[in-house]
This record gives structure tokens, sequence and C-alpha cells, in this order.
């Protein structure tokens, strides 16, 4: 008997086994339901009624019979697992962490932002022409772009007013500084000595150097009961060193939008702004993450579109298709624009491009051109929910771009959607 032969048509019958069932629709349902997901009190998941339910924690979950589906509604917060399978036989377990009800309330207003670098930071080196040629002491001493001075001769540097009196007193004792500098989140000790260019009568570091930063951008969210925010959607970097700036402090601040600047192929538009005459404060600066700003509101904000605080959407929860944006093109007033949810990623790390949006509104499309500077940080609303943040513009398609998932914002934000603490943010 040819043995060869046998093997080799089981192993096709296999395989045309396997291929066949790869189409069946109960396995492609199955195949379709996460190991883990994570809801809050009194949502719903819908699970395909080809696959079955087999066993779940009634105090933590309850499941219902529909014509379509199974639908499993969050009732507690707990973590329990659901286990299904097809016609009675076991094949997954499903983690589900039921989260206490949350809500927030979207944004959409146009801010300023003015922040205060944690001690000042260093932007450039000064080359001074001296009777030794053409020198830079802090080039010289390791000091770096992107450093931050955060201590001179033992005192606590927190702009640029604290340190030309320092400079000056060292260099007419032609003594040494020694500094305290922090880079890439360690510290570090350098030690100059401050020189004088010729017909110059200051001693300097030769240093560029700035303790502050501002701009505009768009409010996502505050979670009222504890006035936490969050805002941008992005970092903000230094215009000199193109390095996230490290916050000391700093507030946001009330802001109209004057004028557009349209964006076109390969010329991403702006929002033209300026702080309101009132320069109304509306909240603190406390951190500058890869998701944005965040810190505590003093004042309430709220959109006319949005007075009361709505659902979170999650990563899971996103459907491709129709949602909306808020954001302001004119004045202060926020407005409602529709987009389309090409794609959305569920990440198991922070990333701030987890979604593809497109601008479907012809009216937002007549005005900017779709997406533009300025608006990074405007909420995205589906089904209700705050799903995510505008943050970034396809340089050769204005009318697309990248999303976060509003997850990540949530937790940079000090809002614990496990424990349903809201920690502070600042």
């Amino acid at each position: 008997m040819n043995f060869g032969w046998v093997r080799k048509t089981t192993g096709i019958l296999l395989l045309a086994i396997l291929f066949s069932a790869a189409f069946y629709p109960p396995l492609q349902n199955y195949l379709q339901i996460p190991h883990n997901i994570a809801i809050f009190e009194g949502q719903t998941y819908d699970i395909p009624n080809a696959v079955s339910v087999l066993n779940y924690d009634d105090s933590s979950v309850a499941i219902s019979n529909k014509e379509d589906n199974s639908v499993m509604e969050a009732l507690s917060s707990s973590e329990s697992t659901v286990s299904m399978g097809i016609k009675g036989l076991p094949l997954k377990a499903m983690d589900v962490s039921v989260y206490p009800e949350l809500k927030v309330i979207p944004g959409g207003q146009s801010i300023g932002v003015r922040v205060k670098t944690d001690g000042v930071l260093v932007v450039g080196h000064h080359l001074m022409d001296t009777d030794a040629g053409k020198v830079s002491p802090g080039e010289a001493s390791d000091i770096r772009v992107g450093d931050s001075i955060i201590e001179m001769n033992g005192i606590n540097i927190s702009s640029m007013n604290d340190i030309q009196p320092l400079v000056q007193e060292a260099g007419e004792q032609n003594k040494p500084i020694s500094f305290k500098i922090k880079r890439d989140g360690k510290i570090m000790k350098k030690e100059l000595t401050p020189v004088k260019g010729k017909g110059d009568p200051r001693f300097h570091l030769g240093l560029f150097i700035r303790d502050s930063a501002a701009g505009v951008g768009t409010l996502t969210f505050y979670e009222p009961e504890s006035g936490n925010y969050g805002a941008l959607g992005h970092v903000i970097s230094d215009m000199e060193t193109k390095e996230p700036i490290e916050v000391g402090n700093g507030e946001i601040i009330r802001s109209d939008v004057t004028s557009i600047e349209k964006g076109l192929t390969g010329e991403p538009g702006e929002k033209l702004a300026r702080f309101s005459n009132d320069r109304k404060v509306l909240g603190n600066i406390s951190k500058n993450t890869s998701f944005g700003i965040f810190g505590k509101m003093h004042d309430e904000a709220r959109n006319e579109e949005w007075m009361d605080p709505v659902e979170i959407g999650l990563a899971h929860q996103i459907e491709e298709g129709p949602a909306e944006i808020y954001t302001v093109v004119d004045g202060e007033e926020v407005q409602r624009f529709d987009i389309e949810i090409i794609s959305s990623t569920p990440q198991q790390s922070p990333a701030t491009k987890g979604l593809v949006i497109k601008v479907t509104d012809e009216e937002l499309l007549d005005k900017t051109g779709g997406i533009v500077q300025g608006m990074s940080g405007s909420p995205i609303i589906q089904n209700g929910r705050i799903v995510g943040a505008v943050t970034h513009v396809f340089v050769n398609d204005p009318t697309s771009g990248y999303g976060c998932h509003i997850e990540w914002m949530l937790k940079d934000a000090g809002i614990d959607l496990e424990k349903s603490e809201q920690k502070k943010a600042g």
C-alpha cells in the first residue's frame, strides 16, 4: 500500500476542512470576540447568536437573548469571566472588566495656553568673540540644547531673571558656577565660568535660554466632579529644540478664533486666534504629555452643544462610520461638524494615532479645507459618547487625519477608569 499517497491525501483533506471552517459563520463570529473587554456600568455588549454563553457571573453581568444576538449588560464594578462556545462546546473565556459609571463634559472651546518651563530651557549655544577666540562656556561644559537648568550655586532657577545676577557675580569674581541640570529625566551636575565678549560689560554663559511658551488649542473634556481636564491631544514642544517642554506651571485662558488659513494639499492650514479680551483664566496646567496638556479647571466650561456629561466610548465600542467633532472656527462659538471614522485600532499601550478620520461636513470643508492646526484636541463624538480627540492632519490630504482614543487622555488626566477615582492632575 502506498502510505505516502495516503498521507498526502489526508493532508489535503485536513487543509480543505480548515479552509472551509474559516468561512463557517459561527466560527467567524467566535474569532471576532475579544479575549478581554472593558465596559462601564449600565452599558451593553452584543454577542453573536451563533456563539452561546455557557457560564457567567450574574452579579457582575446579565445576559439576555435577542433574535439576532445575545446582549451582555454590565451590572456592577468587578472583574469576571464569561465562558462561550459553539453548540455547547466550550471554546473561549472572555475576561470582562466592568468599570464604575463615568461621564465627562465634551469641550471644543478654543483655549489659549501659557506654560512656564520647569527651570530654564536651553534652546541654543552662543559663540562669543573674546580675546581667546570664539567660545561658548556652556557648550564647552557639555550643557546641551534641550537641557533644563534647575539650579545654579544651590539656588533654584525658575525664570531667566534668576540667572543674570548669578552670572555677573561669578564673572566679576572669576569663579565657576555649579549647575544642576535635567536631561532626559536625569539630574546632572555641570560647572562653568562665565566670560565677557569684546566690548561687552556683561558676563555670559554662551547659551540661548527660554522659560515660557504660549499658543492656542482646543479643550477636549473636563470631569465636573474633580475638575480634571484634558486638551490639545498632542505634546507641547519647544519651537527651537522640537523637544517636549517639561512644565513647571501654566494656565489655560479663554481664546477667540479670529480667522482661518485654509488647508491645502502639502500646506496644512491653521486657526489664527488670540487670548480673549478679559484673559479669563480657566484652569492650571500641571502635565504636558504625548496626549496633550492636563490640569484642573478653575471655572466651569460647557459648550452649548453638550451642556450635560456624556458617557465614555472605549476603543472596542467605536464603529467605522459617521461621527462628529466639536470645535471653534469663528469667535468663541463651539460648532458641531460631521466626520467619518475610517478605522479604529484598539491598542494595548498608549499611542496618539489609534483613529483615522475624514471630514465630510461641507461647511467645515468650505471654511477650513478640513483639519487645521489649532483643531487638535477637538472631541470626537459617536453615538452620544466621547470616543477620542483629533491629533494630527495628513499633510498630503487636509481633509483627513489621526485621532487618539479617549481612554489614554483620561488616564493622563488622572481619571482612573478601573477604580473610578478622579485623582488630582494638579
